[in-house]
């Protein structure tokens, strides 16, 4: 059974004990598990259900590694540079995104 979830303004294909790197997302610092509400589709055992966006009372439940400080990670450091020719002006500037490593634990729908 796996669902699509969608977390952050992206979609994930999930199973149960698939470990993924999810966007950070407001949660209290000693959560154990968090409920991701957004589900899309739920197939994979031939009954395959869509939502409309989403489906109702659908959800999928994580859990982090200790809490959910722990489980905070960086992502690689990205580069955008603006460089303007023969205007003798040019601007580098650094981001990195933090990820929330979580475990999927439990499909329901």
């Amino acid at each position: 059974m796996y669902a699509v979830i969608e977390q952050g303004s992206k979609q994930y294909k999930v199973t149960e004990g698939e470990q993924l790197e999810i966007e950070l997302t407001s949660v209290a610092p000693d959560a154990k598990t968090i409920e991701l509400n957004k589900v899309l589709f739920i197939g994979g055992d031939g009954n395959n259900r869509v939502g409309k966006p989403y489906i109702e009372g659908a959800k999928v439940i994580a859990s982090f590694r200790g809490t959910a400080a722990e489980s905070v990670t960086k992502g690689p450091k990205l580069y955008v540079t603006r460089f303007r020719r023969r205007k003798n002006s040019q601007r580098r500037i650094g981001h990195r995104q933090k990820y929330l490593q979580v475990t999927i634990d439990k499909i329901e729908g």
